[in-house]
């Protein structure tokens, strides 16, 4: 009986020497340089979006904060000129 753990495991020393081998095989020497240069692209591309992305819900948080600000200070100066009103 397989175990589904075992299929799911880390691939060990051998396995990636065999993927390396792979890699260079259908790459060639010349155009792996080319490919890392893509993939680290790629990496920055997806760290600055995921990095504006919580750039931006910051920002709206901090704008909702301040605009609940806003009207409890309106209330306060509201309740201040109802109470200095002369009756």
């Amino acid at each position: 009986m397989l175990h589904t753990t075992l299929l799911l495991s880390m691939p060990g020393g051998s396995e990636w020497l065999l993927v390396l081998l792979a890699v260079l095989l259908f790459f060639g020497g010349k155009k792996i340089p080319e490919l890392m240069r893509g993939v680290g692209r790629g990496i920055r591309e997806f760290n600055d979006a995921k990095n504006n992305v919580k750039n931006e819900i910051e920002e709206g948080m901090n704008d909702k904060d301040k605009d609940r600000e806003i009207i409890e200070l309106k209330k306060q100066l509201a309740q201040k000129q109802a109470q200095e009103l002369p009756k």
